[in-house]
Formats: C-alpha cells, sequence, structure tokens
C-alpha cells in the first residue's frame, strides 16, 4: 500500500535545502519559491510509510530510503571513474558528472555512521549522465546503478541566462551491490530542483526516494 509523507519529514527536507543554499537575496526567494513547489510535488508522491514499513525491526535497511543529492556537479575524467561492481553502467567512459549524496531517513545509523538527516557531512557520491540515461549511486554498504524511464518537468529561467530544470524524474534500478541487491528491479522517484547556469555548470537538489520492488 502507498502513502504521502507526512508534514514534519517535509518540514525536515524543506529545512535542509533551505540551509544548503548559497544563493543572494533576489535568487533565495525564487529557489525557496520553486522548493515549495517541489515539496508540494513530493507530498503528493506515492511512497511508502514512513515507521516499520521504512525500516526493519532489527534496524537493518527497510523497503524505501530517501537521500540528499546536493552540490555541484564536477565531470569525471575519462578512465578516472570509480569501480563501483556495477556492470550495467562505466564510470570511467567520459560521460559521467558527479555530485554529493546526503542522508535524510530510511538508512541505518550503523550503515551511515550518521544520524540521518542530521548530518552535514556526504555520505557517498552519484553519478549521472547528462547525455544519456544512466545513473549511479555509490552509497554505504553497496552501490546501486538506475536508468531513467520518464519525467515531468519544466524549465524556468533563472534571469541571469541559466536555468533550473525543476519536476520529478522517474528512474529504474537493473543492478544493485552489497545490501542494496533486494532493490534489484525497484524503482527511484526523484524530485529535483537543477540549477543549469549560463557558465555551463550544474547546481543539484535533489531528493530521491528509493524503494524496493513492490511484490
Amino acid at each position: 500500500m502507498n502513502y504521502q509523507l507526512g508534514t514534519e519529514p517535509m518540514i525536515k527536507l524543506f529545512n535542509q535545502l533551505i540551509g544548503r543554499l548559497r544563493l543572494s537575496k533576489t535568487k533565495s526567494l525564487l529557489f525557496a519559491f520553486l522548493l515549495v513547489g517541489a515539496l508540494v510535488t513530493l507530498r503528493s508522491a506515492p511512497v511508502q510509510a514512513a515507521g516499520s514499513s521504512t525500516h526493519d525491526r532489527d534496524g537493518q535497511l527497510g523497503d524505501t530510503f530517501s537521500i540528499l543529492l546536493s552540490g555541484p556537479y564536477k565531470p569525471v575524467a575519462q578512465g578516472h571513474g570509480p569501480d563501483l561492481g556495477l556492470t550495467t553502467v562505466d564510470l570511467s567512459d567520459g560521460s559521467f558528472s558527479r555530485t554529493r549524496i546526503f542522508a535524510v531517513s530510511g538508512l541505518p545509523e550503523e550503515v551511515i555512521g550518521h544520524g540521518n538527516g542530521h548530518t552535514k557531512k556526504p555520505i557517498g557520491n552519484f553519478y549521472v549522465q547528462f547525455v544519456g540515461s544512466s545513473a549511479a549511486y555509490d552509497l554505504p554498504g553497496g552501490s546501486i546503478s538506475m536508468v531513467f524511464t520518464g519525467s515531468n518537468a519544466q524549465n524556468v529561467p533563472d534571469g541571469q541566462g541559466g536555468t533550473y530544470v525543476v519536476g520529478t524524474f522517474e528512474l529504474d534500478i537493473p543492478e544493485a551491490t552489497g545490501i542494496y541487491q533486494s532493490f534489484v528491479g525497484g524503482h527511484n522517484k526523484m524530485v529535483d530542483i537543477l540549477h543549469l547556469l549560463a557558465d555551463g555548470s550544474a547546481v543539484e537538489h535533489c531528493i530521491c526516494i528509493i524503494s524496493r520492488p513492490v511484490v
């Protein structure tokens, strides 16, 4: 059965994203407006209920977890990508860019080594093709490869020659390693605010809701 995120987690996610902004006052107001729209979308997105369905009773990884992608993207030079034990992506082919992953909810604290949603330290790296359809997550305890399958996003000019890409993206999970192997065949809903700057660089602010296959 699917449920909606409650009000308290929404506020926490909003505060986390706002806390990471490094923008001028005008940009901050625009970005806050976009955040509200994206988080309303997140609230209406079908995800599994928090609590017992998010964590198993023994504290292990549950059926759904959420993470935050935040920060500037950096290109991964050809031949210098990490080997995450995945066969469906080649992170050294020169087509990927990397940004940081932060914990939000659903990951056991003994796995990430930090309190969920209460740390400013990244827990891993996210890799994506801006020209292509593949992505990969390097997380504590394993890795996950994903394929983009659909989107519902719009472009919003930032007033300085750049663009905010605001909306949701759907991804399927063809491969995973370590503690995430049971997520193969599962799904990821991204609630995204991607800032494409006029100089060609990109800055990410994205919540990922990653779930096991529905049985």
